[in-house]
């Protein structure tokens, strides 16, 4: 009912659609996945308690290991912007699997027949997995503050939290949505997020700096997005924490880095259904 009810919205907001239109199905897309979060929130508590654990358990025993330079703060605090962004990887990556759903029970061929623009799809997913992202956030906040770990609480701080989250979501989420445009199969696509995850969270600087790589994980990392995610968090979140640059940009690379996934997955979403 659903699907029959948002491809009526997007039909109604088609040709040609000026801004305002684009941005309407944007919306309808981002409402109808909003709705499948707040009816089943057992997925968000679900994935809240990988990072906790890393938290409670890793980042306070070693916190104790005195060999990681951290600079003038605590391994704990160090690790918790690290273990956020690890979160927002781990909810995010997997979100193309509801995209092969999707497809095999016919949604995705209803929505492809209305003439709305191939990124609003796209961008109203990103939105919703952005919305996941900033629950993410909230958790991981309440965690750190019974964990007393030092983190700069302020309005402008928590809120560029709040933006370099839904926007690292949004990029792995679309990432996501490419590999299942690619693979077409859950198992495939199941196996492939599987590969990506861990590689990517420990080949960037989530728990530890990158001075203590070695130089060719170093190269990996510089090309890893998740390491420019860590590093506006940790810059947002912390007040004497190394990082790599400022948080404009971080911001920066982040966002180009979606706007390229947005543009490519826009251009590979209708082959779902081939």
């Amino acid at each position: 009912m659903e699907s029959v009810r948002l491809g009526a919205q997007l039909a109604v907001s088609a040709e040609p659609p000026p801004l305002w239109r684009f941005v309407q199905q944007i919306g309808a897309i981002a409402e109808v996945e909003i709705k499948k979060i707040s009816r089943d929130p057992t997925e968000l508590f679900s994935r809240a308690v990988q990072p906790v654990l890393w938290l409670v358990v890793f980042g306070e025993v070693f916190s104790r290991v005195r060999g990681i330079p951290t600079g003038n703060v605590s391994y704990l605090a160090f690790m918790t912007p690290g273990i956020l962004a690890q979160s927002v990887l781990f909810a995010a990556i997997f979100y193309g699997i509801s995209i092969v759903w999707e497809r095999d029970l016919g949604i995705v061929h209803k929505l492809l027949v209305s003439p709305a623009y191939r990124a609003a799809f796209v961008l109203g997913k990103a939105i919703s997995a952005g919305f996941r992202g900033a629950i993410q956030a909230l958790v991981i906040f309440a965690v750190a503050a019974l964990l007393r770990v030092d983190i700069h609480w302020s309005a402008p701080g928590l809120l560029g939290v709040l933006v370099a989250v839904t926007l690292g979501s949004a990029i792995f989420a679309t990432f996501s949505l490419i590999i299942a445009c690619l693979v077409k199969s859950r198992e495939r696509f199941m196996g492939i997020g599987q590969l990506l995850t861990m590689p990517m969270f420990f080949a960037s600087n989530a728990i530890y700096p990158l001075a203590i790589m070695p130089r060719w994980l170093q190269a990996v990392s510089v090309a890893n997005p998740l390491t420019y995610l860590v590093d506006v968090l940790r810059g947002l979140m912390l007040t004497q924490a190394p990082t790599l640059h400022s948080p404009l940009p971080d911001f920066g690379v982040l966002t180009v880095i979606f706007l390229i996934l947005t543009w490519i997955a826009a251009k590979l979403y209708p082959t779902l259904v081939q």
